[in-house]
């Protein structure tokens, strides 16, 4: 019987034998070892017996080092300058052995290692390290792992690091990690919008931090002070907290006070809490309602449960001008986007604007859709801003004189949206009943066939929209306004026919526009209509010819792209 079968190592079934255990053990066992040893490390006035091929074949720092015709690969002893002792030996070992335990260690010690695997392009220890610090964030080592993630150019931990800084601001400036910030990582911190603090903490907190590394009067503190928002600052904190110090200049406190009594309060400098896609319209958040009629159903979460008598709120639309419906969210939020269900249990459109404020007396008009029609579901979207009211006013509705509002979220959305003159050029089909698109005109079937998305399943009988050459037309409305330069629409095409049309576009039902002419051409199949880009609500088709019949039969699906033409 062999020793390795006494050792309970057997070949496996398949024929492949696996012993990279005993492989990684026999290598550990040269860790600090001077056997075969043929370099030796000195750091701090300590060796570490070492071997080359282990150090090359484990990292590119060494192999250039050692192998790449620098002086170094000539010696048998080389000086590391620079380098922590403690934390080489803890690398050395993961060299080695590919083993690392960080539970055991404190910060700076890991910290410390991970400048080393940066410095030696240990990657998946770096990755690894980054991965154990961003589930290992508190208060107290916050500012420490995020001066690391700079210093190393680390995106995603520094990423991770100011947004956990952002939701707890107010306890982390208190912290003795908030006095060793370098003053560039100071300086980004409190330049952001959500850096959401107020401003007299803010700077007592910088004061603090500028005694503590006797930066006073230097330039570092110059660019840091310049982050800070005075003009945010009351006027008892500007001249007992701020002007004492000498921090500033008079002409600074003085051009804060300015900005405050002769500008609108709509243009200064807010803070606010950034939380990304999270709906700050809960009532759990302390957001509530303060005007408008039958207030309790705008927040409620159901946007399901609704008819003629229940389930929304409203305003009155008169030509006085109605204040409309006022919401005031629970805290400052950054925000740029907006959902709002408006009520469409019949075919009736909507006309509104929306406004945001920080003081309900300065208003900025972020959504004006006065000139469009609107139905159902309105996914709006703007350029971010820091928010604490919001007013909904509709101007027109196609039925009656009341706005009605079902359901309203608001929220900071990290989605990819391009805007083109305040309004979405979107990047997916919007002809779509999901999207709250309809068919107002047009004979089929199944209601919205033809915004169903189902391009395969049509024949004679059904999965088409048409209709009568000579009167009536196919007409289909948006859920809100798009800024489009095309669309698709597929004619029926199971037999050999082809059709002459025109399409005509719209924002109102009023005014209407040709995009596009095919009345003197025999089409089929799949069509490709391109135009000038413009609002569009409404698209109207219209045939003019069907060379089997004088029925227009249409299966159309409607696809919106981007064309860059």
């Amino acid at each position: 019987m062999s020793s390795n079968h006494h050792m309970g190592v057997t070949a496996l079934p398949t024929g492949e034998i696996e012993h990279t255990k005993f492989l990684s053990e026999n290598i550990g066992a040269l860790y600090l070892s001077e056997e075969y040893s043929d370099v030796v490390l000195k750091i701090e006035g300590e060796y570490f017996h070492s071997h080359k091929v282990i150090l090359a074949a484990r990292s590119d720092y060494f192999r250039a080092l050692l192998f790449g015709g620098l002086k170094e690969s000539l010696q048998s002893e080389i000086e590391m300058r620079g380098t922590n002792v403690a934390a080489f030996k803890v690398l050395l070992k993961y060299i080695y052995t590919g083993q690392m335990s960080l539970a055991s260690l404190k910060e700076d010690a890991i910290l410390d290692i991970l400048g080393l695997a940066h410095q030696y392009g240990f990657e998946d220890l770096e990755a690894a390290i980054c991965d154990y610090l961003r589930q290992s964030l508190t208060v107290q080592n916050v500012c420490l792992i995020y001066n690391a993630a700079r210093l190393y150019q680390l995106k995603f931990l520094s990423k991770v690091c100011k947004t956990f800084i952002d939701d707890n601001g107010p306890s982390i400036i208190s912290t003795p990690g908030f006095l060793q910030l370098s003053p560039s990582c100071l300086r980004e911190l409190i330049e952001q919008d959500t850096f959401f603090v107020p401003e007299g903490d803010i700077f007592k907190a910088v004061v603090n931090w500028a005694q503590t590394n006797s930066m006073e009067g230097t330039p570092q503190l110059r660019e840091v002070l310049s982050a800070v928002r005075f003009s945010l600052m009351t006027p008892t904190e500007l001249f007992s907290l701020v002007r004492p110090t000498g921090f500033v200049t008079s002409d600074v406190i003085l051009d804060s006070l300015q900005l405050q009594t002769i500008s609108r309060s709509s243009l200064l400098p807010y803070r606010g809490m950034l939380k990304p896609n999270k709906n700050w319209s809960d009532p759990f958040l302390g957001t509530e309602v303060l005007q408008g009629e039958m207030r309790a159903a705008l927040l409620d979460g159901n946007h399901f449960i609704y008819d003629m008598e229940r389930g929304y709120t409203r305003h009155r639309i008169n030509d006085a001008g109605d204040h409309g419906i006022v919401i005031k969210l629970g805290t400052q939020a950054l925000v740029n986007n907006m959902r709002m269900l408006l009520w469409d249990r019949d075919v009736r459109s909507y006309s509104y604007y929306i406004e945001v404020s920080m003081d309900q007396k300065d208003w900025v008009r972020v959504i004006d859709h006065t000139a469009y029609y609107c139905r159902s579901w309105q996914n709006l979207f703007f350029e971010p801003r820091v928010v604490q009211y919001i007013k909904l006013v509709g101007t027109n509705n196609t039925v009656n004189k009341v706005f009605h509002v079902v359901a309203f979220e608001v929220m900071y959305s990290t989605e990819n949206m391009r805007l083109v003159k305040g309004l979405i050029e979107p990047k997916h089909n919007v002809a779509t009943t999901k999207e709250s698109a309809c068919v107002i005109e047009g004979v089929s079937r199944s209601r919205d066939a033809l915004l169903d998305g189902n391009t395969k399943c049509y024949d004679w009988d059904s999965g088409y929209t048409c209709h009568q050459l000579g009167s009536g037309f196919i007409l289909v409305q948006l859920g809100q306004p798009y800024m489009l330069e095309s669309m698709r629409l597929l004619l029926w095409d199971c037999d050999d026919r082809s059709y002459s049309y025109y399409v005509q576009v719209s924002v109102n039902m009023s005014d209407w526009e040709t995009v596009w002419d095919k009345t003197h051409q025999n089409c089929r199949s799949w069509q490709l209509i391109v135009f000038p880009m413009r609002p569009v609500v409404f698209i109207k088709i219209i045939g003019t010819h069907n060379t089997a019949n004088e029925v227009r039969n249409y299966f159309l699906h409607f696809i919106f792209l981007i064309l860059a033409l």
